[in-house]
């Protein structure tokens, strides 16, 4: 199963980051534990300055910027 983790405060860019993956992880027919990651303190404290972000299985993959579906089915299947 592969760990998903949306980091942001809640904004109208985090909320579109967390659709985008959702979209990425059922058209690719994956197994996913998706979590929303909105305390402040624990986002500064894995040193994202910029959201949303995205951790796959507890890696950074994005800071600062809204992917897109199709980005994010390549980050899963990589």
């Amino acid at each position: 199963m592969v760990k998903i983790e949306v980091l942001g405060t809640g904004c109208m860019k985090c909320k579109r980051l967390m659709r985008n993956v959702e979209i990425a992880v059922k058209e690719l027919g994956i197994d996913a534990e998706i979590k929303k990651v909105d305390d402040i303190t624990e986002i500064m404290n894995r040193g994202v300055m910029l959201t949303p972000a995205l951790a796959v299985d507890g890696k950074m993959r994005i800071s600062g910027r809204v992917a897109d579906v199709n980005e994010l089915k390549e980050i899963l299947k990589g």
